[in-house]
């Protein structure tokens, strides 16, 4: 549950932090100015100083987790190379931007296309589905994938494993698995299904 603190100085990425955990606790609907306000321990005018309202945090919040995966499509190995290297890497850094930005991903994938808001990331979201999706194409093309599995499902059945890790994952705790691990078993165990010679690529044994 987010608590209540008091804070004499705030700036507006600590306000920021303080809005997702409320709005994943309470729901994005379920949160008002005055929630957010007692949260951060500042007044509602205090946060009108820096945004114009909920909406305003939510947009910055789900920005921060599409800036961090759209990135992992410009990185030099998800650019260059044989589409099933390409994929594999952005299948392993999907994941550790996921648990890097936790929050922000979690809250990503609990929007519901209520607002201008969340319609705005549900559309990003899809872009970034439809470019892994191209990624998985070339591969099937290349004869490195299984024909016989259906793109879109496909698709949805790696990033259904990688979303699912936001629901259960415990940064912190003494038994969470560090970010690379994370990534290098959701790689082995998609690709060892999808793969038409069963094994992930080398990167997957760093």
């Amino acid at each position: 549950m987010a608590t209540e603190t008091r804070r004499d100085t705030y700036t507006p990425q600590t306000l920021l932090e303080v809005a997702v955990g409320v709005f994943i606790e309470r729901g994005y609907d379920g949160t008002s100015m005055e929630h957010l306000s007692r949260a951060a321990g500042i007044s509602k005018s205090s946060i009108y100083h820096h945004v114009r309202g909920k909406e305003e945090l939510l947009r910055r919040a789900v920005s921060h987790a599409l800036d961090g995966l759209f990135a992992v499509l410009e990185e030099p190995v998800a650019v260059d190379g044989p589409a099933i290297d390409r994929l594999e890497h952005v299948a392993r850094r999907t994941t550790e931007v996921l648990i890097e930005r936790l929050p922000y991903v979690t809250l990503l994938l609990r929007v519901r296309g209520n607002t201008e808001a969340e319609r705005w990331a549900l559309d990003r979201r899809r872009e970034f589905d439809h470019r892994v999706a191209e990624l998985l194409r070339e591969a099937v093309a290349d004869g490195d994938l299984r024909a016989d599995v259906d793109v879109r499902l496909a698709t949805r059945l790696l990033f259904g494993m990688v979303n699912s890790i936001a629901e259960w994952y415990r940064p912190g705790h003494d038994s969470a698995i560090p970010a690379g691990r994370m990534a290098d078993a959701v790689v082995a165990t998609a690709f060892a299904g999808l793969r038409t010679g069963g094994a992930p690529g080398p990167e997957g044994g760093r």
